[in-house]
């Protein structure tokens, strides 16, 4: 049997048909067949590994004897991840800053074969986000506008009413929108039951549009989002904002377990969870890569993964200290890139901060792996670009809207590209 090294290298120096074989064949081991078949068991070398092992959580690289498949994934998980047909739940820190620091060329090509194989790379998802209840936040997010902790300018207000959304819901139709999101700057829903079944009725308004529909309203309970699943909810957005390292040094009255308990809720519901995060808080290299790795661990992976950069509001902690100035337009790229690479069915949005891109840094984000954008009036209190500048963006490259509830469930089998 030819050793790793020397199939790897045959690899590299073969045509692309061939090498996707030989790394195909390799991948298939029965201790990966889980992601390309559906044994009950799967065996490494001599260690019998159950699902259980594939449906936990836990980092591999701190248990104390690492499986030989498992050094094998360290070794190459560039071409790991180009080869799997189905998400993987086990990537380790190492492996995830091995993808992102990949050089960029390699990185990009490799990310965009794995969109190709999972989505239709033409297609870019509109979306439009309204604030339906502005300001008056409890909590201390040291980068947001709607906090009562900080001089922003942003006055509470009380919640929209469901016709006005839904008027507003059908403007962003017409401009050809699909998906439609309402944020709350609340902390919780307890005690908020004639708000929630207020939502609900904006939800089933939004689907009878023939809309995908998203909320955000903080952290909330299992039989708060049985209400909205029952108005056939189609995402909850709750994002976990960071790394687990540098969240205290974002916000302080809500846990990042907190988060993820909230997530855990969405997904034992049965609903769809958007979450994601902010780049440009001051964080490090090393974040983007924990917070990739938090995100992919999960034991379903995010439907959708927004991305937003950083706009700093004056008036905020984050403002005030400029963190936005060590964040580059590369960092954004290879988190992207990464973040398709390790969760290639999940639909990347690039949402707030978007307007301050230029139009050729756009166009790299889709070609690493984002496949949709926000687009209409405003975020919730920043800007945005419009509907008509967008689409006459998207019209000069190619794209096509994605319409609403388009599946990315597998691999798309007609497209498997070889690399």
């Amino acid at each position: 049997m030819m050793s790793y090294n020397s199939l790897r290298s045959l690899s590299l120096y073969s045509n692309s048909s061939l090498k996707f074989l030989c790394i195909k064949k390799f991948y298939s081991s029965p201790a990966l067949d889980p992601i390309f078949k559906k044994p009950s068991k799967f065996s490494v070398k001599h260690q019998t590994l159950d699902k259980s092992f594939y449906e936990s959580c836990e980092d591999v690289k701190n248990t104390p004897n690492k499986t030989g498949i498992e050094n094998e994934i360290d070794e190459d998980p560039v071409l790991f991840a180009t080869s799997l047909e189905k998400p993987y739940h086990h990537w380790t820190k190492l492996q995830i800053k091995k993808i992102y620091n990949a050089s960029l060329p390699d990185l990009m090509h490799h990310a965009m074969i794995v969109h190709r194989n999972f989505h239709d790379p033409k297609e870019i998802q509109l979306c439009t986000l309204l604030s339906i209840k502005t300001g008056g936040c409890s909590e201390d997010c040291s980068y947001c506008a709607q906090s009562s902790r900080y001089d922003t300018g942003v006055k509470a207000e009380k919640m929209m009413k469901v016709n006005d959304v839904l008027e507003a819901a059908k403007e962003a139709q017409a401009n050809g929108s699909t998906r439609f999101c309402l944020g709350a700057a609340w902390r919780d829903m307890n005690g908020r039951k004639s708000a929630l079944k207020r939502i609900a009725d904006m939800i089933k308004g939004i689907n009878d549009l023939g809309m995908e529909s998203c909320v955000t309203l903080g952290m909330i309970e299992k039989e708060q989002l049985q209400v909205l699943k029952d108005a056939n909810l189609t995402c909850y957005n709750h994002n976990i904002d960071t790394s687990r390292e540098h969240y205290p040094n974002v916000i302080t009255t809500r846990t990042y377990d907190d988060r993820l308990k909230t997530i855990d809720n969405v997904n034992q519901v049965g609903i769809s969870a958007c979450t994601g995060g902010i780049l440009g808080l001051g964080e490090t290299e090393d974040d983007h890569i924990s917070f990739l790795y938090t995100l992919s661990n999960m034991k379903k992976h995010p439907e959708s993964l927004p991305i937003n950069r950083l706009v700093e509001i004056e008036g905020t902690p984050k403002a005030a200290a400029h963190s936005t100035k060590s964040l580059t337009f590369d960092s954004i790229l290879r988190t992207i890139a990464t973040g398709r690479m390790i969760m290639p069915e999940s639909i990347i949005r690039i949402a707030a901060g978007r307007y301050t891109m230029k139009e050729h840094e756009q166009f790299l984000c889709f070609m690493a792996g984002a496949n949709a954008i926000f687009t209409g009036k405003k975020m919730l209190t920043t800007m945005c670009t419009g509907w008509d500048e967008d689409k006459a963006m998207l019209r000069k490259w190619g794209f096509k809207p994605m319409k609403s509830f388009t599946k990315h469930s597998g691999l798309l089998s007609k497209r498997k590209i070889a690399f």
